[in-house]
């Protein structure tokens, strides 16, 4: 599925006032980003607001990154996806992750990561409409679910990565698969304000097991995570500074081997970053 070389991460595109969301799509996809990726949340109708993104555009992917298995249906997903793709033109890619053991529990099931996966794409590639393997990436971070991405899925969308750490990807993937990181950026050449920014925003991430391991694999110390994250920690997962700086990023990840780079501009307003999508719109083509 073409998605393009740079897309946008929007939690303002789900979130949003829904008649806003229309047009600001409607402008990210005549500005030529290749896809709109939409996080999983707490679940809820992700398909419908996916829908949402896919009517009001012509051109781009729509992605879900990421969506729960714990908290949607496999057979409800995989015929959704098939009503969606039949309707707007093969446009949307689903994106699936086994979150964490919290969510497990919810729903009241043993966490067992790389099992419960295999177990959720078994139960896709059997529904009446199978969701195909072409069609759908894991968010994955620890080997034995990038090994499962390559060989049952389109590939991998990672989150909180180094370039150095999509090269590493990129190894254990293989060749063929799509790899396709997350980027948070922050358009503000002040390093002070730019990294309050941004670590206001990754503070609850680093604090979460799952991304703390991750981080840990990438290289960075326990000195690193405390305190909602060391400057090294911040400046090596956001991006941040004027275009210029950020399309260093992107380039970085597409030399270490990525097809695809998901920008999330993070704001301290929580609106639609309208501004800081223009700017950036040089770095979609």
């Amino acid at each position: 599925m073409n998605v393009g070389h740079v897309g946008i991460w929007s939690v303002e595109l789900r979130l949003g006032d829904p008649g806003e969301i229309s047009e600001r799509a409607a402008e990210l996809d005549e500005l030529g980003w290749g896809a709109l990726w939409i996080p999983g949340l707490g679940g809820g109708d992700v398909l419908g607001d996916s829908e949402r993104l896919l009517k009001a555009t012509r051109r781009l992917t729509v992605a879900t990154g990421i969506l729960s298995i714990w908290r949607h249906d496999a057979e409800e997903i995989a015929a959704g996806h098939h009503q969606l793709q039949q309707a707007y033109g093969g446009r949307l890619l689903t994106g699936l992750g086994v979150s964490d053991p919290a969510a497990a529990e919810q729903a009241g099931r043993p966490f067992r990561p790389v099992a419960d996966m295999n177990a959720y794409l078994d139960r896709l590639d059997h529904s009446a409409t199978p969701l195909p393997a072409r069609e759908r990436v894991l968010a994955a971070l620890g080997p034995k679910l990038l090994d499962l991405a390559a060989q049952r899925t389109a590939g991998a969308h990672t989150f909180l990565v180094t370039p150095e750490s999509t090269a590493d990807t990129r190894r254990t993937l293989g060749p063929a698969a799509t790899l396709a990181p997350y980027q948070a950026v922050v358009l503000d050449p002040d390093a002070a304000t730019a990294r309050a920014t941004a670590r206001s925003f990754l503070s609850p991430f680093i604090g979460m097991a799952h991304y703390a391991r991750s981080l840990r694999r990438q290289g960075f110390t326990e000195a690193d995570l405390a305190g909602g994250g060391s400057d090294r920690l911040i400046d090596s997962v956001v991006a941040w500074g004027d275009i210029e700086a950020i399309g260093r990023r992107v380039r970085a990840h597409h030399d270490a081997g990525a097809d695809h780079v998901a920008l999330h501009v993070i704001t301290t307003d929580g609106a639609f970053p309208r501004t800081q999508w223009r700017e950036l719109a040089p770095l979609a083509h």
